[in-house]
This record gives C-alpha cells, structure tokens and sequence, in this order.
C-alpha cells in the first residue's frame, strides 16, 4: 500500500495539472477505497462517452468543473480536498463494486470512515447547479468554496441587442410614438413574463435540474417530477404550455361577451375558450395530483 504522504503528494501532482482527476478502477480502490487517508474525495459517478447518450452527464460535468476549478485556483486551495471523476468506460468494476445503476452520481468519501447516507447528493431535489453542490460539499466536509463562473456575455449581449432594437423603433418612428402606448402589446408582454414565472423558470435557473430523467433499467423517459420538492426544466415547458393555453380559453371567453361581433361568431369562440379552459385546467391537475401524491381532486380527467 501506499503510505499517507505518497497518496496526497500523488493527487496534489494531479490536482495541480486538472481540477477533476479522473480514475480508474485501480486509482479508486488505491487513493479512495483504500486506507490510511486524511482527506475528502468528492467523486463524480458519471458516463460521458458519446453512445451512452446521457445528456444530464454533460450538464452536470460542466458545473462540477466550474466547482473543481473554483477550489482549485482559490486561495484557500489545501489537500484537504480533492475533486475525481469516474466513467463508467473507464471504471465498470467501481460501478459495480459500489452497486451503482445510475449516473451521474456524486458521493463524498470523507477523511475517515466510509460514506453516510447523507455522503451521497440528492440530485434530483437539488439540481447540479455548482452553487448547490458547493453547499453540500460545506455541509459534508466544512470546506466553503466560493462559486466563481467563468464570464458570460451572453446577457450583455443580448440587453444590447434589445437597446439597440428599441433605439432603432424610436428613431425610425420618432414622429409617430403611439405603439408605446398600445395596451394589447404590453398586456401580452406581461402575461408572457407571468407565465413564465409561475411556470417555475425562475427555480430552474436557481437550482439547474436537468431536462428529463431517462430510466436506466427500462428506458422510460420521465418528463414529470414525482415529487413536490423538485422538477424537470421539461417539466416547466409542460406547465407553461398549459397555463397559456387556459389563460387563452379565458381571453377568449372574455371576448365572446363584450366584443361586437355577429352572435354566430361570438358562440364559436364562447365553445371554444370553454373546450381550452376545461382541457387544459384538467391536464393542469393531473400534473398536481402527480406530484402530491394522495390529493382527492380531479376535473373530467
């Protein structure tokens, strides 16, 4: 075996040449598994090669290297910590070893003693955002690590390009400025940014769950969170869509009684914003009975 000193100057020269150090079988059981070990491993079960097809995998490794990158260059980088990487192509037998059916998965192998049930990351009620794993990395080895993003300039970029469209309609039109006073356009506006919000966008981008959750066993592809707790960015879309579609039966309904139109036309669009509001609200439902499991309610079906 190796001594204490080989292991941590061995995993320092790796640290020091790429934040996450990727292992195999053998580099598992040597550096991980296997005693004496004064510091933490976190330890990222993942399966990046393109035909395994895991899409959640590459989401997630990109925030687990901002993670690994952030400890790294920060100043109050020690050996008491480490970041690794096993693929299943490069480490069936840790798969295996562990019991292990599903990727990615992050486990903490703490300093001393093996992995409690809270050393394993909820994944699926916290997301893989980098500040959500810096928070259980905290919690599990008392090690804060300040989340630093490389730049991003796709906002800016974008708030440019938006100035500059407005800009653009103000000066072509400086002379007729009347459709910044039209209600309709800034009433779609704020029902889109409602919709949106309520949808859940918002928890998305706090938590970063991923999009859906494929079964590893059967395949099945899950577009619905079973919990309360959590939800898929599909899951979002799904709810979004459906709200729109209730609020279009609503506006629909609305006009089928103030507008001027001939009664023919105003029944059409009373039976139709009716269908919208009875088929989506129960569609509505039947992704809340999902998720709070036991609710006695239900709308036609």
């Amino acid at each position: 075996q190796m001594v204490l000193s080989e292991k941590v100057n061995q995993l320092m020269e790796w640290a020091s040449k790429r934040s996450v150090i990727r292992m195999n079988g053998d580099k598992f059981r040597r550096l991980v598994k296997a005693p004496p070990r004064n510091y933490s491993v976190i330890v990222m079960f993942t399966a990046l090669q393109p035909h395994r097809q895991c899409v959640v995998c590459k989401q997630a490794d990109e925030e687990y290297q901002i993670l690994a990158n952030s400890w790294r260059y920060s100043s109050a980088f020690t050996n008491k910590i480490f970041f690794a990487m096993v693929d299943f192509d490069e480490g069936s037998d840790v798969f295996q070893m562990l019991n292990m059916n599903s990727a990615p998965t992050f486990i903490n192998f703490p300093a001393k003693g093996k992995p409690k049930r809270g050393d394993t990351y909820e994944l699926q009620v916290r997301g893989f955002a980098a500040e959500q794993l810096a928070r259980w990395v905290a919690d599990r080895t008392d090690v804060n690590i300040r989340v630093i993003r490389p730049p991003n300039y796709a906002g800016p970029l974008m708030l440019g390009l938006l100035l500059a469209v407005i800009g653009g309609l103000v000066y072509l039109r400086g002379s007729n400025l009347d459709f910044l006073y039209n209600k309709t356009g800034w009433a779609f506006a704020a029902l889109c940014f409602v919709l949106a919000m309520t949808s859940g966008q918002m928890w998305n981008h706090i938590r970063g769950p991923p999009y859906a959750h494929k079964n590893p066993h059967t395949g099945q592809v899950n577009y619905i969170h079973g919990s309360s707790q959590a939800q898929f960015v599909a899951e979002t879309h799904i709810v979004l869509l459906f709200n729109g579609g209730v609020t279009l039966g609503m506006v629909l309904l609305h006009e089928a009684a103030t507008s001027d139109m001939d009664v023919g036309k105003r029944k059409i669009m009373c039976i139709a914003g009716i269908g919208l509001v009875v088929v989506f609200f129960s569609w509505l439902l039947s992704v809340f009975r999902s998720k709070y499991h036991g609710y006695p309610y239900r709308y036609v079906f």
